[in-house]
């Protein structure tokens, strides 16, 4: 049975957190007993919780691979097409030029809204960036576990 002055001294190394796994074995051992030194009672639940939860199981399953969220893809390839088909439409043959058909302030104003729409979108295909990093690195830590 170790000496109370060694648990002292295991008790300081423990809440400094430079306890061996050893010493805190021995610990435990000593707080697991019926007969622990008055001034020392305080600390015998908080390692008998540890003997107790070390011993419980979790009934609840746990999923390892978070549900991928692909909906900024979805977008993403809405824009492409959309783009795809506006490009198409432009320069289509035998059709009037935009400078035919539309007065200066109506290109620029289309040329602003176009400007707008990718500015945002940009916007957030980087927030999407950041997502995935997010999710990369969210993964690496659920892996680690």
């Amino acid at each position: 049975m170790a000496s109370v002055n060694k648990i002292e001294e295991l008790l300081e190394k423990y809440f400094e957190a430079t306890a061996t796994v050893a010493e805190e074995n021995e610990l435990r051992s000593y707080f697991s007993q019926e007969r622990v030194a008055p001034h020392l009672e305080e600390y015998k639940p908080l390692f008998n919780y540890f003997s107790v939860a070390k011993e419980e199981k979790s009934t609840q399953d746990v999923p390892l691979k978070p549900r991928r969220n692909t909906s900024y893809l979805k977008w993403i390839s809405v824009a492409a097409v959309a783009a795809l088909v506006f490009g198409i439409y432009l320069n289509r043959p035998g059709t009037a030029s935009l400078h035919e058909e539309y007065t200066p302030e109506e290109i620029r104003s289309a040329q602003l809204a176009l400007a707008l729409l990718s500015d945002n979108f940009n916007k957030g295909t980087e927030g999407a960036a950041y997502l995935k990093e997010f999710e990369k690195n969210t993964n690496r830590f659920l892996s680690n576990e």
